[in-house]
């Protein structure tokens, strides 16, 4: 369907189907890209004449965005879908909407839906590549390969991340994040432990738990905290906000006993004041905005791992 596919496609789902070689193979790529976002002409031809078209069925700022700038950077053409402005509400089917995209000679789709596994079906539906921009509480492939690129810069290191230890903190249960972060944290060697309540944990969980983030955090290279994910909640999982804060917030007490090092991440929006009660800019190790910065490096590097050709970041790689 997609106009000059001359191989099969191949589309970025979840990280685990990446593998550890995967995303070493991004995250490489990535720092070519970030040397093209600091230049002056932070733009490179290396997608011209390729198409990509954003789907998102669920609200999104960050990632929407970072997916455009990265796409544009590479001089591909770009197409946002409106879920409220589509033939969605008269009738149509998810299938219909694609099939109609896909005859418009669309080489990409980046896909957001509150189903999980909906990118999945839209993959066997096209022979565009698929991306996967978050779907339900099961995965957010993209937002776990810049968390790794972003604790990899930010440590100064250029292979994996052996060794590290890393907390992830908060609402585990609904959180697409948790389990891509998580994935691509432990693919690339490192300890990951999740501390939440017991109501905030899924049922099964392949790293160990605790409900004590006291009894570990001095002594954690990385402190991950998680939003509270109250749009997705159908009940009351916890006492009160000020409760959990005081259990599993970062607290003006619990960041003065955070090592001098300890990187502070966050996926973004922060609910101020409930899983962060102190200003991430008086954080030495606080990396928020860095995630986001990276964000645009490692999509450019997903999308020209999948699309491009040749070696990116250089004036030769349009095909």
């Amino acid at each position: 369907m997609s106009a000059g596919h001359d191989r099969p496609a191949r589309s970025l789902l979840s990280v685990d189907g990446l593998g550890t070689e995967g995303i070493l193979r991004i995250l490489d790529l990535a720092d070519h890209m970030a040397e093209v976002n600091r230049r002056p002409n932070p733009k490179v031809p290396a997608l011209r004449g390729k198409t990509v078209c954003s789907v998102f069925f669920e609200d999104s700022t960050r990632t929407r965005l970072s997916f455009e700038t990265a796409a544009k950077r590479l001089s591909a053409d770009t197409m946002t879908f409106s879920v409220s402005q589509s033939s969605l509400n008269k009738g149509e089917s998810l299938r219909d909407t694609i099939d109609t995209i896909s005859a418009m000679g669309v080489d990409a789709f980046v896909i957001r839906h509150a189903s999980s596994g909906a990118p999945w079906q839209v993959d066997h539906w096209t022979t565009a590549s698929v991306i996967n921009a978050g779907d339900g509480w099961h995965s957010h492939p993209t937002q776990g390969l810049l968390d790794a690129y972003t604790v990899r810069t930010s440590l100064g290191r250029t292979g994996g991340l052996e060794g590290l230890r890393i907390a992830i903190v908060g609402d585990i249960k609904h959180s697409r994040v948790a389990r891509s972060t998580s994935m691509a944290f432990r693919l690339l060697g490192a300890d990951v432990t999740l501390v939440a309540p017991r109501t905030l944990l899924p049922p099964v969980v392949e790293e160990p738990t605790t409900e004590d983030l006291d009894g570990i955090i001095e002594g954690v290279d990385v402190l991950y905290m998680l939003r509270m994910q109250n749009e997705r909640m159908n009940e009351a999982l916890v006492p009160s906000l000020r409760e959990y804060t005081s259990r599993f917030g970062l607290t003006p007490d619990r960041a003065a006993r955070l090592a001098p090092q300890t990187l502070v991440m966050h996926p973004g929006p922060v609910n101020r004041g409930v899983e962060i009660a102190v200003d991430p800019g008086e954080l030495p190790g606080a990396v928020i905005t860095q995630q986001v910065t990276n964000g645009i490096a490692v999509r450019m590097a997903v999308l020209f791992d999948l699309l491009g050709s040749g070696e990116p970041g250089t004036e030769g790689t349009s095909r």
